[in-house]
């Protein structure tokens, strides 16, 4: 049966206290069709009979999967859910959830099975608007890219927050402070000014005296018309048609008609009342085809729509962020101007969410679009009208003087009918569509890692998911990103207030007790009263240290990758970038987790787990980068350095 089905439920939530009618708890282990093992927990003590392969604990399954070789894969944890987990895994979809835990609590591994769960729970829905899975890195998507498929749920998009804007890879890097800048919640204000100054207002001060008018005051735009002279467009005129457009409350781009218009009335009523004008003071001479006529001409010149560009650009996202990055002074302080400024270069993933932001108060105006959709599909009503008329005019009857009763095609469909029908259908999946649309509201959207997101990140998000249904997963006390929100109010306060649940999940299920242990005094260092998820298994084994020689680090490393590296299973070097070249025998260029040895910086190894890792430098780690790094152990964990270890190190030996 489906480990998802009411009926299975039971299974993980069964104890010898409350057993909900089971008598005993089965796992049996296979490896292709062989049974390699047999465990039997008994749920009813009433019951007398006896296999031979029960388990006294219940947790040999459990800890056997907890102490299996890692392959760079995560696998699915259908075989040993936990009570607490699968209360979250089957919670309800609407609204917000947010589930907290510590290093190894299972917090991605319970988000993963709750898209599955949800997915088979609520198909029809799901299945149309797909579930976004938002990661913090590539590599990490590769990790636990193959849990669902295995699940047997494909209608999911996988993504980094870098990969959310289509038509953008974000392959640049900010500094840690500048993306702190760009993560702001006050750079959506930033932005809308910089649209509202490209809304501008004539600056030119015209000194050429007309004949006929004298000298014309004030700012003005001089328009030199191929037939009628010069058309003046004032600051008076052009504000009038701002405001009208402003008024609409429609975005940059689809408001820029209703200011052309405007401006194109404006000038043609200028145009009348220069050539209609009576010298005796009576009634304008033109009548409403000449005025009419004025306004064609008026739109059909190059010179207006030129006029009406410098006043109101057609804009793209991309250009309004490249200009505000390569001139912020504009717009910020002088301080934070200098941070973000960048002429040139690849977007970098803080720029996402502003050009998200950009294009929500730019807009498309698809005018142009939808007229071309409208007349390709007329040609296809009479495309249609065509063939059903063929159809009839071929219409024969066997005998002259009966009338037939055999349906012809134009008895059964309309042309409007037949010509949809011809429409080329969108056979991808509800993700391919999603990954495509930045527009696109999805069903779900789970985050992990959800406390390094910045404000910005979130408004992006927010606006992918208008129903506010998500999971978001996260441990405030990991959090690294100097832009990240951390705490959970400020993350959702603005969004939904205090409309949202909280669980806690307390159980360690990765990290060996000796090892978390040292890693929370990593953080009592700032938060003395700090307790770490309680681990449920120890190894007798504590981490071990070891100083390199001066100079000489990439050595001490390498014999140290060389002495650790398991049999089975796979060993993380997790090290400060700026010292991977040292470390460059390791491989470099994308992270390939499948290798038995892989390199990483702190911010990389977020969310997975090794057999062994390896620290090296730990003193150049912030306090939050080194305890996600020495929790990322399933077995054991070594620390090399070159120069004195931080306290929290030291203090207990």
């Amino acid at each position: 049966m489906d480990w998802r089905a009411p009926v299975a439920r039971p299974f993980y939530l069964a104890t010898g206290y409350e057993p909900m009618g089971l008598r005993r708890r089965r796992h049996i282990t296979t490896e292709a069709r062989t049974v390699t093992a047999l465990h039997d927990e008994i749920l009813d003590l009433a019951d007398a009979t006896r296999t031979g392969y029960e388990d006294p604990d219940g947790d040999a399954v459990l800890l056997a999967a907890l102490g299996a070789a890692r392959t760079g894969r995560m696998a699915d944890i259908v075989q040993t859910i936990q009570a607490e987990q699968d209360r979250i895994i089957r919670a309800p979809r609407h609204g917000v959830l947010v589930v907290e835990g510590g290093p190894g609590t299972g917090k991605t591994a319970v988000a993963l099975h709750r898209a599955a769960y949800l997915l088979y729970a609520h198909r029809e829905q799901l299945a149309r608007r797909a579930v976004l899975i938002v990661g913090p890195n590539p590599a990490f998507l590769g990790y636990i890219g193959e849990v669902l498929p295995s699940l047997g749920e494909t209608g999911v998009l996988l993504s980094t927050m870098a990969e959310l804007y289509p038509g953008v890879h974000a392959t640049g890097t900010d500094s840690a402070a500048a993306a702190e800048v760009k993560g702001r919640a006050e750079m959506a204000e930033v932005l809308a000014r910089a649209v509202r100054d490209r809304q501008s207002l004539p600056e030119t001060v015209p000194d050429v005296d007309h004949e006929d008018e004298g000298t014309l005051p004030g700012p003005a735009l001089e328009i030199d018309h191929e037939e009628y002279g010069v058309l003046r467009l004032d600051r008076e005129m052009a504000y009038e048609a701002r405001d009208r457009a402003r008024s609409t409350r429609l975005p940059h781009n689809p408001a820029r008609p209703y200011f052309a218009f405007r401006i194109i009335d404006l000038l043609t009523e200028q145009l009348v009342d220069r050539l209609g004008a009576d010298p005796f003071g009576g009634p304008n001479l033109l009548g409403p085809d000449d005025v009419a006529q004025l306004a064609k001409e008026i739109a059909a010149s190059a010179e207006v729509h030129a006029a009406i560009d410098e006043l109101w650009p057609v804009l793209t996202p991309e250009q309004l962020v490249a200009d505000l990055l390569a001139r912020p002074e504009e717009q910020l302080p002088d301080e934070d101007a200098d941070l973000i400024r960048r002429a040139t270069g690849p977007w970098t993933p803080a720029d996402v969410p502003l050009l998200d932001e950009a294009a929500e108060l730019l807009g498309a105006d698809d005018s142009a679009e939808r007229a071309k959709a409208e007349a390709d599909r007329m040609r296809r009503v009479a495309y249609a009208q065509g063939v059903l008329e063929l159809s009839q005019g071929s219409r024969t009857y066997e005998f002259e003087d009966e009338e037939s009763e055999v349906l012809a095609a134009h008895d059964v469909i309309g042309a409007e009918e037949l010509a949809e029908r011809q429409e080329e259908s969108d056979d991808r999946s509800a993700a391919a569509r999603a990954a495509a649309d930045r527009t696109w509201a999805f069903g779900h959207i789970i985050v992990d890692e959800a406390q390094e997101l910045s404000a910005m990140a979130w408004r992006l998000l927010m606006r992918r998911c208008p129903t506010r249904s998500m999971t978001l997963v996260g441990d405030p006390a990991q959090t690294g990103d100097v832009a990240g929100l951390g705490s959970w109010e400020k993350i959702l306060g603005p969004y939904v207030g205090d409309r949202w649940q909280h669980t806690r999940l307390g159980v360690n299920y990765r990290t060996p007790a000796e090892i978390m242990e040292l890693a929370a005094q990593v953080r009592r260092e700032t938060y003395p009263g700090f307790e770490p998820p309680r681990s449920v298994r120890s190894t007798g084994e504590g981490p071990w240290t070891e100083r390199a020689a001066e100079g000489d680090l990439g050595t001490s490393v390498l014999a140290a990758v060389a002495r650790e590296t398991p049999k089975e299973g796979r060993l993380a070097v997790i090290a400060p970038r700026e010292l991977h070249g040292e470390l460059s025998a390791l491989g470099s260029g994308p992270v390939d987790l499948t290798r038995s040895v892989v390199l990483l910086d702190p911010r990389e190894a977020k969310g997975l787990e090794f057999d062994s890792v390896i620290v090296v430098e730990p003193r150049l780690f912030g306090e939050s980068d080194l305890y996600v790094a020495m929790t990322r152990a399933t077995q054991r964990l070594g620390l090399v350095h070159r120069g004195e270890l931080p306290t929290a190190l030291t203090s207990g030996s």
